[in-house]
């Protein structure tokens, strides 16, 4: 970009940019989701498929297709060890159902001494309101199987994507590299490399993250002789992927099983126990683990999965912060957006310093001055 335009003209440029790219997220999502999904699922996958395309001389069709087979098994893996624990946990249906009776009626007798109304007129209030929810049950079972569908859908494509990238992979990137001029190829491949190691780290954190979360929950809840324990870790370390609302979740749907199957004394120390978890996660294994990998502040972390929930959904919340780690990872190595680059990064300053300005306008200055060089 050059540095004789007005400042106000790059900026508006820069506005107009993120306007067309949002708005093209947006009405793209149908395509773009999974694309994205699967690029991250390629890039890691990447050194598998190398290995056995280049140590054990397997085709290229078939190392992208037994990668693509080991993410798949992994993946339902997790699920199938999901499914078997609510399974069992199925069997506790009754309890449930009895603890929940015995609340209502205590609920009952509550507002009938509180609020002076009577069972009877508390029991058209729920009749009434249970009426309208059937009017709307069947328009909710259909957007249920809807969102069924599409969920398969979206992983079919994601699967499929994933394969088709792995096996182009070497045409995909002799096209980026045949956009920009000769000149420019080894920035292009220096941007390549760095993304794929920031994405692999990155997803690898999460992964340890996940794994370590597991684990924290799996003990605290044996510790306080959760029945199914095992299965609440594992929801909580899944959940926790989700930022912020994941945890909400998982505290919402351990209370429920903790309520149904232990009392409400042993509901308040699993609470805390999953606060206190969250607590260790948030201040030490995310930003030492996940934090790590993707050099981002956590300003435009937070403004990323915002703006991620907005456009996306759940979906734009899991990519927000790959997605800013790409895009900064660019920004640095593209003369003219390295400030974009600045803001997205951490502060590297030290406490209690700050930097002359005499310096900074020194170092911009030979900056613009090796730019006119090159």
């Amino acid at each position: 970009m050059n540095r004789s335009t007005p400042f106000y003209t790059r900026l508006a440029q820069v506005l107009i940019s993120i306007i067309c790219l949002v708005y093209i997220a947006i009405i793209g999502q149908t395509l773009l989701a999974p694309l994205i999904f699967a690029l991250l699922f390629s890039l890691l996958l990447l050194p598998f498929a190398g290995t056995l395309e280049y140590r054990f001389r397997f085709p290229r069709a078939l190392s992208s297709l037994i990668s693509l087979l080991a993410l798949i098994g992994a993946i339902a893996g997790i699920f199938i060890l999901l499914g078997s624990q609510l399974t069992a946990l199925a069997q506790d249906w009754p309890a449930f159902k009895k603890q929940v009776l015995d609340t209502t009626i205590d609920l009952q007798k509550w507002i009938e001494v509180t609020f002076h109304m009577d069972s009877e007129e508390q029991m058209s209030y729920i009749n009434d309101s249970a009426s309208k929810a059937v009017t709307t049950g069947s328009s909710i079972l259909g957007r249920t199987i809807l969102s069924v569908s599409s969920v398969l859908l979206f992983l079919l494509f994601t699967f499929l994507y994933t394969f088709f990238i792995l096996l182009h992979r070497r045409l995909l990137l002799r096209f980026i590299v045949s956009v920009f001029d000769q000149e420019h190829s080894v920035i292009v491949y220096d941007i390549v490399s760095q993304i794929q190691y920031i994405v692999k780290k990155y997803i690898f954190g999460l992964f340890l993250q996940m794994l370590l979360v597991t684990g924290l929950s799996c003990i605290a809840f044996w510790l306080l002789g959760v029945k199914y324990g095992f299965l609440l870790g594992l929801i909580t370390g899944i959940l926790n992927l989700i930022p912020y609302i994941g945890i909400l979740t998982a505290l919402l749907l351990a209370s429920l099983i903790s309520f149904a199957t232990a009392g409400t004394s042993q509901l308040i120390f699993v609470s805390i126990a999953i606060v206190a978890i969250h607590l260790v996660d948030s201040n030490y294994i995310m930003p030492k683990i996940v934090g790590s990998k993707v050099k981002i502040n956590t300003l435009v972390a937070l403004i990323g999965l915002v703006l991620g929930e907005m456009i996306w959904g759940i979906t734009g919340m899991f990519l927000s912060i790959p997605v800013i780690a790409i895009f900064k990872v660019i920004f640095d190595r593209v003369s003219g957006l390295n400030p974009w680059g600045i803001l997205l990064g951490e502060d590297d300053s030290q406490p209690g310093t700050k930097p002359a300005i005499r310096e900074v306008i020194e170092d911009e200055t030979n900056k613009g001055q090796v730019a006119a060089i090159d």
